[in-house]
């Protein structure tokens, strides 16, 4: 082959190749284009949707709580500013040094300072970290004055709960806390997850929590590819949480906690006979909701865990006590009501009663002698209910005292309420798998044995006898903003007018008649005379040994074995407004701890007539209640 022949045969195959190489890239080329084409024509709308957020950053506002106040609008839970002092690391040449400085103004501790260290580290560069929060106006100003020597610190304003009445208030708000993990994962709503954001734990603030957090508001950000605002593009608040009103007076409140204060452990309910308003929810020892509101320090978690009068526990609500001779009235009436027994029924008290081989034994040794219905309440007559309680049996006693609201929750607006209890022959069968004995049931008629309740339902026990027969509930919420809570009506519960009124007329001898166990502890003052009845409930067995050498006395024993002393009492008589529950945990006696409490109680609440204002708008109910069957 010539050489001509040879370089004619190169030149097409280099001809060749340009051409497959020249296709592969116009191939390519075309591909480009094409997914160029895709990308920016096609796909336009997308990119700029997915653009658009990356450059639009919304975050969530956390609302303002609802406000709450007593029925006379005084402020009970309020939001106070919040100042707290941040540092941005990336304009801070040396975050040691910063915190010293920030130090020698706001106290860091080891703790705080460990703290900030690490959420810098965890966190972008630009991300403000809170150092200290709850600065006082001195320490804002101070900072404020130092910023030149302070690169990266500034101040934010927030929120802080605030409880003016401190402890005086604590059982009934209750207290607001981090969102912890179980709460976050059982509630879809957002802005629990906002860092810093507080939710109700206890009381009024957790039981109305949903009315008080209101809404979460938005804010629309402008930020660069690594997060950094650049400027707010809109802000929408949101909806503050609504105001919340309490039937409390606050005063009143304040002069029953103090009065409490005099005992080691103590509760006491004031209540509306006709409204079920609760004008005074008290327990103490108290403690500060507070301290709870920036996160309590564990030593002082622990002192009030070991304190042995329980100050974190509401005992009007969540005590479960033996109601003791307060129990009587229910004994009484369910004799009356019974048919069984004669209003006109009289019993001899030699100072006990002997069933079967067993000697049941009467508070006074000598006995009463012979006493009527009003007479054995008068003198807290033991003996006189054995013997009624014999013949009409436990269950017709649970019946009534179910209808006066014992043995079951009341529904009060509080968390954690607990249901006392009010034993059946039933309830022994299910619960302990044996048949009940006479001998309990003489027993639970003078409010002994397993016979259970808390100082809120005594004080609707009280309401409803007060009130000539009608089913009072309690509550606390007077009204959400403008929406009254308040119910103005109630069922009547089914006594006999003249069946009652043999059980008021043993309760104003109580206290009104110069050999009633509660004398020492009437209210003198005319118009403001009271009603009510004692209660000693024994926490102890007394052997017949120590009856026999003699019953040792309250002072004489330990403050965990002497009787709990309690006293139920509704004034004025002849037109009752008020009713009263006080509770004296190992107080003693009943006429000597508890009822001088109630005395002074309810003429205070009489000389400040905290109803008056429910007196025109809520008239007690008329009429009879008619009898059941």
């Amino acid at each position: 082959m010539s050489s001509i022949d040879r370089d004619t045969d190169r030149s097409r195959l280099l001809a060749r190749r340009a051409l497959v190489l020249g296709g592969i890239k116009l191939a390519g080329l075309s591909a480009l284009v094409g997914r160029l084409y895709y990308l920016q024509v096609v796909e336009s709308a997308r990119y700029t949707m997915l653009a658009e957020e990356n450059r639009i950053s919304l975050r969530l506002i956390a609302p303002s709580r609802g406000n709450i106040v007593d029925r006379f609008g005084v402020p009970l839970a309020v939001n106070e500013q919040n100042y707290r002092v941040v540092v941005v690391s990336e304009r801070t040449h040396n975050i040691q040094e910063t915190l010293d400085k920030i130090s020698r103004i706001v106290p860091l501790t080891d703790g705080d300072r460990r703290r900030v260290l690490r959420e810098l580290h965890r966190k972008r560069r630009f991300v403000p970290v809170t150092v200290r929060e709850n600065l006082t106006w001195e320490q804002v100003a101070t900072l404020e004055t130092n910023t030149p020597d302070l690169p990266g610190v500034s101040i934010e304003v927030g929120e802080l709960r605030h409880y003016p009445q401190a402890d005086a208030t604590a059982h009934i708000l209750g207290y607001v806390g981090a969102v912890s993990e179980a709460e976050l994962s059982g509630n879809s709503d957002p802005v629990l997850s906002l860092p810093g954001f507080r939710i109700g734990k206890a009381g009024i603030e957790k039981f109305h929590e949903k009315v008080l957090r209101g809404t979460a508001g938005t804010s629309q950000l402008e930020v660069n590819a690594v997060g950094r605002v650049i400027r707010e593009l809109s802000r929408d608040e949101g909806q503050s949480g609504r105001e919340i009103q309490l039937t409390i007076d606050m005063a009143l409140q304040r002069f029953v906690q103090e009065r409490l204060s005099q005992e080691v452990s103590a509760s006491a309910v004031v209540m509306d006979v006709h409204t079920g308003g609760i004008y005074a929810l008290c327990s103490h020892p108290s403690y500060d909701p507070n301290q709870f509101t920036m996160g309590i320090s564990a030593e002082l978690w622990e002192e009030l865990l070991s304190n042995p009068a329980t100050p974190l526990n509401n005992k009007a609500v969540v005590g479960q006590y033996p109601p003791g001779s307060t129990f009587k009235m229910m004994a009484a009436l369910a004799a009356l009501e019974s048919g069984v027994v004669s209003n006109r029924h009289t019993v001899f008290c030699p100072g006990y009663l002997e069933l079967g081989d067993h000697r049941f034994h009467c508070w006074k040794r000598g006995g009463h002698g012979t006493v009527d219905f009003a007479g054995a309440l008068r003198h807290s007559c033991d003996v006189f209910f054995y013997d009624v309680s014999r013949r009409i049996g436990i269950d017709r006693i649970a019946e009534m005292s179910n209808r006066f609201g014992l043995g079951h929750r009341t529904d009060i607006d509080l968390p954690h309420e607990r249901a006392g209890l009010i034993p059946t022959i039933a309830w022994k069968k299910a619960t302990l798998g044996k048949g009940w004995d006479m001998g309990e049931t003489l027993v639970a008629s003078i409010g002994q044995g397993y016979v259970l309740a808390t100082p809120l339902q005594l004080a609707v026990m009280t309401c409803r006898l007060a009130n000539g027969g009608y089913a009072v509930k309690p509550h606390l919420t007077k009204q959400i903003k403008t929406v009254s809570g308040e119910q103005t009506a109630w069922p009547g519960i089914g006594v006999k007018k003249e069946n009652l009124d043999i059980v008021l007329r043993g309760m104003t001898e109580v206290v009104n008649a110069p050999n009633g166990t509660a004398y020492r502890s009437r209210i003198t003052e005319a118009g403001y005379e009271m009603a009510g009845k004692t209660g000693s409930a024994q926490v102890r067995r007394i052997t017949m040994a120590e009856r026999n050498t003699g019953v040792k006395k309250n002072e004489d024993l330990p403050w965990r074995e002497r009787d709990h002393a309690l006293f139920v009492a509704f004034a004025p008589i002849q037109a009752p407004r008020y009713a009263c529950a006080v509770f004296v945990e190992h107080g003693g006696g009943g006429s000597t701890a508890a009822g001088p409490i109630a005395r002074d109680i309810l003429l205070e609440t009489q000389k400040r007539d905290p109803g008056r204002a429910a007196v025109a708008e809520t008239p007690p109910p008329s009429g009879t209640p008619e009898p059941r069957g």
